[in-house]
Parts: C-alpha cells; structure tokens; sequence
C-alpha cells in the first residue's frame, strides 16, 4: 500500500490538472459560442460542461479520450482501419523490426569498439554525432532512397527505428563489456583463459544488466522511430497514420487517443523487457 499510495497520488494529480487545463483551453471556444447564439456569459457549471464535451476541443478531456480509446478497441474489430489495435499491430511490427535490427548492429559495434582500437577512436565518435541529426530531417531522405531502389513498406520504417535504437544499445553495451576490473581479467589471465573464453565466461555476463537497461530506453527510441516513419510517408495505417489524419481533420480527441496507445504499447514492451532482465539476472544469480 505504501509503493502504491504515492502513484495513485501522481495519477491524481496529473488528471486534475488535465481537466483543469481542458476547461481553460476550450472555455474562450465555449464563450464565443454562447455570445453567437445570444445567450449571454456562460455560468461556471455551464461553462465546464461545455468545454468537456466539446467535439473538436483544444485540449480533450481525460473521459473523452477514454472513450474514443474504448469505442477504436473493444466497440471495433480489430481488423477494421477504424481500430486502433489495428493500428497498434501495424506500428509494433516496425518497432519489434527496428529493435532487432538496432539491438543486433548495437551489440556489434559494441564488441568491435572495446576489442579494436581503431574502431574505439573512429566509429564511437562518428556513432555520438549521429545522434545529433534530428530524426524528423533524416527520415523522409531514409523513405525516398530505399523507395528509389524498390524497397517499401516495413522495412523503411524499420530501418528508421533501427538508427533511434542502436544507439543506447552501442552506449551500454560499451560500457558493460568494459565492467570487468583489472583484477578480474588478470584473473582469466592467469587460467590460460583465450580471448572467446574471456568473453563469453566474463565480460558477455558482466554486461547483461547495462544490455537490458540499454534495451528498454532502445524499445522506447524504437517506437518513436516507427511512428516518425510513418508521417513523411502518407501511410494509411499506424499510429503515426492515426496521427497524421487527427491534424488534417482537426480531431485532437483522435490525437491524443493514439498518444496514449503508443504510451501504453511502449509500457507494455518495456515491461516485457524488464521481466525478462529479472528471469535472466535471476537465472545468472545477479539479481
């Protein structure tokens, strides 16, 4: 209950000023329709009413999003353009990609960094520098170049997740392969133990908490990379489709509806992530 009470209490907060904020937002919205109509100044309980049931508001109210995100799931099937589990599936499928993608070149680059020199003083810095391209600019060039050579369809937007998630998975794999302290691998040393035996009994098994910790800011960077693939694109599918149309029709409730699947699609892949750190660690005896 203790671990509990203070969540609850942040839950509360942010929906309080959630409604709060909807109601300052749409009120100039609402006023400006009662003074059309004729009907004088709203009174406050009119005036909050309005402003919470209002079709396209400026900022939804937390009930409204809730029910759009109940009618695009349960009240849908879920193979319909209208679901946004449909939507869900299709964004996923490019993240998961991405993240595979990304872990696989992370790890590689990562072993290559700390075993090789010339790499360490090459590609790391060229590796940080590529983080300071912003993505927005980068992935409408990444669509139009595979479009040029034939490729389409996921594997574009997979390979912009690719380039968000790498990174933290380079970063922390870095950093654990190099856990080991000197006496530790003078240690190996003085087994006779080769330079595989020395990864695989050592340093591969000192990084898995800086792998899994990597691996979960990496899911993250992965979504919001499948969802930027999907703007520049005119995709019809995906939460970045849903997105998309949302701001051309002006529907803010549609909005924010696939802003909170995304957060709650991101919730649900990183825990699965750091449920499989606690068997592995466990597993591993480090946890």
């Amino acid at each position: 209950m203790r671990n509990v009470l203070p969540v609850l209490t942040v839950v509360a907060a942010i929906f309080v000023i959630w409604y709060v904020g909807a109601v300052a937002l749409n009120a100039t919205w609402a006023q400006d329709n009662a003074a059309r109509a004729g009907g004088g100044e709203l009174s406050f309980t009119e005036l909050v009413a309005d402003t919470l049931s209002q079709d396209k508001p400026k900022l939804p109210a937390p009930h409204q999003v809730a029910l759009e995100i109940w009618e695009t799931t349960v009240e849908k099937n879920i193979t319909s353009r209208r679901s946004l589990i449909y939507h869900s599936w299709i964004t996923m499928s490019a993240t998961l990609m991405g993240f595979v993608l990304g872990t696989g070149l992370g790890i590689a680059l990562a072993i290559g960094i700390v075993y090789n020199r010339t790499m360490d003083m090459s590609v790391m810095p060229w590796v940080i520098t590529s983080q300071t391209i912003p993505i927005l600019a980068i992935a409408p060039m990444i669509i139009v170049v595979l479009n040029a050579i034939g490729i389409t369809g996921l594997l574009p937007k997979a390979v912009i997740s690719m380039y968000l998630s790498f990174f933290p998975v380079v970063v922390g794999m870095v950093k654990g392969l190099r856990s080991p302290d000197r006496m530790q691998l003078d240690q190996m040393k003085t087994w006779h133990a080769t330079g595989n035996q020395e990864f695989w009994k050592l340093r591969f098994p000192s990084s898995m908490p800086y792998l899994f910790t990597s691996l979960k800011v990496g899911m993250a960077a992965s979504l919001v990379g499948a969802i930027v693939g999907e703007l520049p694109t005119g995709a019809v599918a995906g939460l970045g489709a849903r997105l998309l149309a949302g701001s051309y029709y002006g529907q803010t409730v549609q909005i924010w509806s696939a802003l909170i699947m995304a957060a709650v699609l991101a919730a649900c892949l990183v825990g699965i992530i750091g449920l499989t750190q606690r068997l592995v660690l466990k597993r591993m005896g480090m946890a």
